[in-house]
């Protein structure tokens, strides 16, 4: 999954959602050992010390959890996990909706617009 940053949020944040969103999808799977800290920072092209307040958030949040030098690795799966992100992902959309301008019905009616061009 590619890196993407924006400046809505502080990076770290937007780090967390990531690996989340690489673990909801199947990317980093259940048990499986995570890239180190300076792997990770290199690939998403951030300070390594960023990238470890995120993975430490992460195992504050129970998502990863360190082995005594072996790394991290993840977490078995909160079935909540999935929801929250969709909840977040959809809260994000309505709250950037309503910056443009759109009401509820607009957006409702763009959303159904979009998923009848996917069905095709």
């Amino acid at each position: 999954m590619e890196w993407k940053f924006d400046s809505n949020s502080p990076i770290y944040i937007q780090i967390m959602n990531h690996i989340k969103k690489c673990i909801v999808s199947g990317e980093y799977k259940p048990g499986e050992q995570i890239p180190s800290v300076r792997e990770l920072a290199v690939e998403a092209g951030v300070n390594p010390n960023t990238m470890q307040k995120a993975l430490s958030e992460l195992e504050r949040e129970q998502i990863l959890f360190s082995k005594r030098s072996a790394g991290r690795f993840v977490a078995e799966i909160n079935k909540d996990l999935k929801g929250n992100i969709s909840n977040d992902i959809i809260l994000n959309f309505i709250n950037e909706m309503h910056s443009l301008g759109y009401n509820e019905k607009e957006i409702l009616d763009l959303v159904k617009e979009s998923l009848k061009k996917e069905e095709k």
